[in-house]
């Protein structure tokens, strides 16, 4: 188990290409702005199916 880490510790060193900073806030600009439009988004949806039951509801009582 301890030689296992120390290898994925060093692979991580290694073999992985990690994005300069600059790279890594731009993503993250990306991944928020998606983020909330997704969020708006659904809140959107949401507010609309729950006036449709709604006026569903009233029409049927």
């Amino acid at each position: 188990m301890v030689n296992y880490i120390k290898e994925s510790f060093e692979e991580l060193r290694t073999n992985v290409t990690w994005p300069s900073w600059a790279e890594g806030q731009n993503l993250m600009v990306v991944v928020a702005v998606f983020s909330i439009l997704f969020s708006l988004t659904i809140w959107g949806i949401d507010t609309v199916f729950s006036k449709v039951i709604s006026f569903y509801f009233s029409l049927i009582s």
